[in-house]
């Protein structure tokens, strides 16, 4: 055999062992590795979310608890107060924009 077909068999061979060993390294050792640190991560994960919805529910609870009742009263119902004229305003001026004013109601029935 010429000595450069030992030198081509002798790469190829080669390469093939190389190969060979990295995909079985990659199939017995860091495959595993990595599906186990993904399951961990997706675990992780999961908790994540109920942990904070609990963490929030706690906390506003807690503020709320916190609060003197005499906190509650002015500014709430200033503030309930406010929002209810705004919101019959609304409801009356669309109404208005729709329907008309009284006065243009009696010109309307009139003729």
């Amino acid at each position: 055999m010429p000595a450069w077909a030992l030198l081509v068999m002798q790469f190829v061979v080669t390469a093939a062992a190389v190969f060979f060993v990295l995909w079985g390294f990659w199939g017995v050792v860091v495959r595993p590795y990595l599906d186990r640190k993904v399951a961990e991560l997706v675990a992780a994960t999961e908790e994540i979310e109920p942990r904070v919805a609990l963490g929030v529910k706690k906390g506003v609870a807690e503020t709320l608890r916190e609060l003197p009742e005499s906190a509650l009263d002015g500014p709430v119902k200033e503030s309930t107060r406010q929002f209810l004229k705004f919101g019959s305003g609304l409801f009356e001026n669309g109404l208005s924009s729709l329907l008309g004013s009284a006065a243009d109601l009696e010109r309307r029935r009139k003729p």
